[in-house]
């Protein structure tokens, strides 16, 4: 089977393809594709498309390369064999509460393994092109989607001890979650720089702690504080380099993002904005690592793929605690000095403007201006896949894009409705029990409405979907249009 998530598209030749290197590969168990992101509108989708266009087949290629037949799923863009899929990937259940218990949020990482286990090969296959996928609209989107990443990928320390896991299975596994504890590592270290600069600063060094004739000097080494900060560079930025370098050697995906110059301009202005955007994110992330400590439960909200503007004040509401802990880390670095104080402008600029560059770059007005001086291009924008255009067009003429209310549709629509009521009444009385207060709460709410606007509008997103799941619970519901 092809799995393709909701806003995934593979053009045809890349399906046959794919089909073809699985019947010619009798052991392998999944085929992972490199997916590239595609019509993006807002300034951060852009941001996160030409990243992904320009150093991620580079990285793409050497990943698939030391992997080999252990490599990773990503749950979409693939191909699987169904019935080693079935044998092998069924997902663990793990014990305790939410969030670390419960189902596996993060359930790809883990199938991958399962498969592996069981003798199968996985691969990345980066170089199968025709392979397409969006990307969330803002960093709001972006950050709630992390969330559940976040609490899927912590989930992960339950599963690592499982016996018979191929070694690189479990450093998938810990890649994953060392990629969130990074954050609050990041923060932590902010915290103790800070608080020795402050104690040097303003507390007298004891330096006879002891009874002794020699005393114990403050121990400061400002060059290898100097080769960290390079070598942290270097980490950052090389991939981008390489990247931009195999670019231009490329004539038509050169001319595909705009030039060499607009190119290197566009890697500058991603490597800008995207500097600016990672502290906010370490806070972000930090901050979803202590709620899931706390035991809080992200769930599996549903995404906007094509912006959606927020008003002033929830984006206040949701950046003004970062401005004000760059605000205060700012107040700290100058009041020991005003070198330390330049030394984290680049934390420090980037908490300030946390506001006004997330309403920024989820301006698709702002996306189009860029794209408007050939900033930010990929190929996919200037050349666009007969497989991509096509899929735009028929979201055009078919109103994909316009939100629909889901019991609105069910009552205008009498196909919809009948294909959804043979569902609930095979599925509802296994649904009940894991949503039976939703549904009762539910059920009570459309009782006490005396019409099916005030209906919808009293019931919870929770409480519609167990409405939605319950074939008797909705006929009374819809019954209300009547009245």
């Amino acid at each position: 089977m092809i799995v393709l998530d909701a806003d995934s598209l593979m053009a045809g030749d890349s399906i046959v393809r794919l089909a073809d290197a699985m019947e010619r590969h009798p052991n392998v168990g999944i085929i992972q594709t490199f997916p590239v992101l595609v019509n993006g509108r807002t300034l951060f989708a852009r941001l996160q498309q030409f990243a992904g266009r320009i150093y991620g087949p580079l990285i793409a290629r050497g990943v698939a390369w030391w992997h080999g037949s252990e490599s990773n799923y990503w749950g979409h863009n693939a191909i699987i064999r169904v019935k080693a899929f079935a044998d092998q990937a069924g997902l663990p259940l793990l014990g305790g509460p939410k969030p670390l218990g419960g189902h596996i949020l993060s359930h790809d990482f883990v199938e991958a393994a399962l498969m592996r286990r069981a003798g199968w090969g996985v691969h990345l296959a980066p170089g199968f092109m025709g392979s397409f996928e969006e990307c969330p609209p803002s960093l709001t989107d972006y950050a709630v989607r992390d969330r559940r990443w976040c609490q899927g990928n912590i989930q992960h320390l339950g599963v690592l001890p499982a016996r018979g896991l191929h070694w690189v299975s479990r450093l998938h596994l810990l890649t994953g979650i060392g990629s969130y504890i990074n954050s609050p590592l990041w923060l932590l270290f902010l915290f103790v720089g800070i608080f020795i600069s402050l104690q040097a600063q303003f507390i007298r060094p004891e330096y006879f702690s002891e009874p002794s004739l020699f005393p114990q000097w403050p121990a400061q080494d400002p060059v290898r504080a100097r080769w960290v900060f390079f070598g942290t560079m270097a980490i950052l930025l090389i991939p981008k380099v390489l990247g931009y370098l195999v670019l231009l050697r490329s004539p038509v995906e050169r001319r595909g993002c705009g030039g060499a110059i607009r190119a290197f301009a566009s890697v500058m202005v991603e490597t800008l904005i995207s500097g600016l955007i990672a502290p906010i994110m370490m806070l972000l992330q930090s901050r979803s690592i202590l709620e899931i400590t706390m035991g809080r439960d992200s769930g599996w909200q549903p995404q906007r793929r094509d912006g959606g503007k927020l008003s002033v004040r929830e984006y206040v509401r949701a950046y003004l605690w970062p401005t004000v802990f760059g605000l205060l880390l700012a107040v700290c670095a100058y009041a020991v000095s005003f070198s330390l104080f330049l030394w984290m402008m680049p934390v420090v600029v980037g908490l300030l403007l946390a506001i006004p560059l997330a309403v920024w770059t989820a301006s698709p007005r702002a996306g189009a201006c860029v794209g408007s001086i050939g900033l930010l291009l990929t190929p996919e924008d200037t050349n666009p896949p007969k497989v991509l255009s096509r899929a735009d067009a028929l979201e055009l003429s078919s109103g994909y894009r316009v939100p629909v209310e889901a019991i609105t549709l069910l009552q205008t629509d009498a196909a919809v409705l009948v294909a959804h009521m043979a569902m609930v009444s095979e599925n509802s009385g296994r649904r009940r029990g894991v949503y039976d207060v939703d549904r009762l709460v539910g059920m009570a709410k459309v009782a006490d409405s005396s019409n099916l606007k005030e209906a919808i509008e009293l019931l919870t997103p929770r409480e519609k979907y167990a409405v939605l799941s319950d074939g008797t619970v909705l006929k009374a519901l819809l019954s209300k249009a009547c009245s």
